[in-house]
């Protein structure tokens, strides 16, 4: 799967757009968990909002294509897309997505109503059988189809509606923080739950978004780290967390408390300033107002892409360094 240059702008009242997203590139390999972390403000949710095909009217696509499997995308100007698509192309799995579940409905009637806005011939007892199938499969407790929502808890909603959002076994769930309103165990059990899915082949990939930087320790093979609308770098997890490039990554690791015992010692030092105003980004690279190594250089141009498949940042002070072997790279 590939994202190619990407820019989405947030229509205001009056005044410039908000440059939510400015163009952003990468690529997801199949049976993979792509991590995308940063700060608060820095694009995640639009970028899974575009990549969803969910975007709304304020949101609009200045540029990009997303090429899924033998699919491509278009995706600025009106979107049109085959209805299936939703489901069956590209799922979304948003945040507190459990409280969108009907208070009135039983979770069976729910499952039906979603299978059928996609299958309308469906018959509604093949529906339930379907996700009875998988609650089995997922080693889930199928009386949850008999049960209200507030007869769950708050992590069994969440799987449920993980389940729903991928019986129609998507090539792409894109999971938007979904262990943002979760206690500690409810998190590591969706989070097995989304590794099920992958490994059973019931997804094909996942983009997994999130501000809880050791959580992606879990589940993520490589990590995109965003600010202010760039992704400013990629990397394997290991690669991300252990030996950070940088500058931002570097800081953002520093700030990130760890529950891993070998790290619990060190001190955690937050990151000086605050994220930019996207209405007026800073000229050359956004991060320069807060980066203890910013050069002359990184508050006049926007640094290049340097790396190579798979290992990827952008910053003018590694092509600084010398003996990092970093080549400029085409997006």
């Amino acid at each position: 799967m590939i994202v190619k240059n990407v820019k989405a702008y947030y229509v205001t009242r009056s005044g410039p757009e908000v440059k939510a997203v400015d163009d952003v590139s990468f690529s997801i390999r199949d049976g993979e968990v792509f991590g995308i972390v940063g700060e608060s403000g820095c694009g995640k949710s639009t970028l899974a909002a575009v990549m969803s095909l969910t975007a709304g009217r304020m949101l609009k696509i200045k540029s990009g294509e997303m090429t899924l499997d033998s699919h491509t995308v278009a995706l600025s100007g009106p979107i049109k897309v085959p209805k299936d698509w939703h489901g069956k192309l590209v799922a979304l799995l948003p945040q507190q997505s459990m409280n969108s579940l009907n208070p009135t409905a039983r979770m069976r009637n729910f499952i039906v109503d979603v299978v059928r806005a996609h299958h309308p011939l469906m018959h509604p007892d093949e529906a339930v059988r379907q996700a009875r199938e998988r609650l089995e499969q997922l080693a889930l407790p199928v009386r949850v189809l008999d049960s209200y929502p507030h007869q769950l808890s708050g992590g069994m909603r969440q799987r449920v509606v993980a389940v729903i959002s991928t019986l129609l076994n998507p090539k792409l769930l894109i999971a938007d923080e979904p262990t943002s309103a979760l206690d500690v165990s409810s998190q590591r059990q969706l989070i097995q739950l989304i590794q099920q899915l992958l490994e059973r082949g019931f997804i094909t990939r996942t983009v997994y978004i999130t501000h809880d930087l050791p959580m992606l320790r879990n589940i993520a093979h490589r990590i995109a780290v965003m600010y202010a609308g760039k992704v400013v770098e990629v990397g394997t997890t290991e690669e991300i967390i252990e030996q950070p490039t940088h500058p931002y990554t570097q800081a953002l690791i520093a700030s990130t408390l760890d529950l891993d015992p070998q790290l619990r010692g060190r001190q955690i030092e937050g990151i000086s300033g605050a994220p930019p105003d996207l209405r007026y980004p800073p000229s050359g690279c956004r991060f320069h107002p807060r980066c203890s190594r910013a050069l002359e250089i990184c508050s006049r141009e926007e640094p290049p892409i340097l790396g190579e498949e798979g290992r990827l940042v952008a910053c003018w002070w590694v092509q600084e360094q010398s003996g990092k072997g970093y080549r400029e790279v085409e997006q």
